[in-house]
């Protein structure tokens, strides 16, 4: 498989619960928990953060581990850039998305390929706390004594031929999104986390553009 769509799956796969996973429990005032969520969010101009991306696949003995650095921008800038084991950068810029591989750079418009527009609106609205308003995915809300669990199932049946669902775990002392967790329908499974995360940092525009 082309690597391009290999890392477009990596960012994009989950796993559900019919009850409140093992160490969580389910949130009562949910309302208050995404006003919260949502205030938090409306805060944040801009982040960056390093993050370790580890892939497990069933066929495979071992999991593929990814490390790299995270950019966002409001609005609808993102910067995936990594670094370990392989140097690869997707930069979404607006309606422009950037890719480079091995010094080759392809520009491509997310407006003409729905399955680029769908992985960006997702995405993006992880980020910026959106993606709980998305009527696309069923939400549930658990917690435990040092975060929050979000499980998002999708709903449309296109989305759920590789999605089983999304898990945000959001850090109870800021409401930042500190794990993301993503499998796929056979249980194949994305885990990236992030750390060393700063905010509200100067970044220029020019960093969602792959030169």
């Amino acid at each position: 498989m082309n690597k391009f769509f290999v890392v477009l799956f990596l960012l994009i796969n989950s796993f559900g619960f019919a009850q409140a996973p093992q160490g969580f429990k389910p949130i009562k005032d949910t309302v208050a928990f995404k006003n919260k969520m949502q205030e938090q969010s409306k805060s944040i101009a801009t982040m960056e953060s390093d993050f370790t991306q580890e892939k497990y696949l069933s066929v495979m003995s071992e999991k593929i581990i990814s490390k790299g650095h995270f950019i966002f921008k409001k609005q609808n800038m993102l910067r995936w850039e990594y670094a370990v084991p392989y140097v690869y950068t997707i930069a979404i810029n607006k309606d422009k998305m950037f890719i480079k591989d091995k010094g080759k750079i392809t520009k491509y418009d997310i407006n003409s390929n729905k399955m680029f527009k769908s992985i960006n609106e997702m995405m993006v609205s992880t980020v910026d706390g959106t993606l709980l308003n998305n009527k696309d995915y069923k939400t549930s809300y658990y917690e435990n004594d040092k975060c929050y669990l979000l499980e998002l199932i999708p709903i449309q049946k296109g989305a759920k031929g590789f999605l089983k669902a999304i898990h945000l775990y959001i850090d109870k002392t800021d409401y930042s999104v500190i794990k993301v967790k993503m499998i796929e329908p056979g249980e194949d499974y994305t885990l990236i986390e992030f750390s060393n995360r700063k905010t509200n940092q100067t970044i220029s525009d020019e960093k969602f553009i792959v030169k």
